[in-house]
This record gives structure tokens, C-alpha cells and sequence, in this order.
């Protein structure tokens, strides 16, 4: 059982990472590798946050400011 919610868990959060990546790319353009690896940790929780967040970015300066003040 603990098993099970720890994959269903993980799997929310990849899909996470996937739409915020998305979202990031389509609405600024290219993500900087030095970001993408710091999205990468990024909990399911923080995930959310950053893709509520992004909604206001106008330029990969906000997403690292916003990375900064997590």
C-alpha cells in the first residue's frame, strides 16, 4: 500500500514538472539548463506554486527570482 501512494506520488510530480516545463518553454522560450536541473527539484507542492507563479513571468530573470525565494 505504501508502495502504491509512493508511485502515484511520484508520478503527480513528474507530471508536474512536465506541464511547468511546457508552460515555461511555450510562454519565455528556452529553458536555461542551470534552471531546468533546479525546476527538477522541485517537490509536487513547489511545482504547483511555480506554475501558478509563471502566469506573471515575463522573462527567465522572474522564474530564477522566483526559484531564489523558495
Amino acid at each position: 500500500q505504501q508502495g502504491l501512494q509512493q508511485g502515484l506520488e511520484r508520478g503527480l510530480q513528474e507530471e508536474a514538472l512536465r506541464l511547468v516545463l511546457r508552460l515555461l518553454t511555450l510562454s519565455l522560450g528556452e529553458i536555461p539548463a542551470y534552471l531546468k536541473a533546479r525546476i527538477q527539484t522541485l517537490s509536487h507542492e513547489q511545482l504547483e506554486n511555480l506554475a501558478e507563479s509563471l502566469l506573471g513571468f515575463k522573462n527567465m530573470g522572474d522564474v530564477e527570482t522566483w526559484l531564489q525565494d523558495i
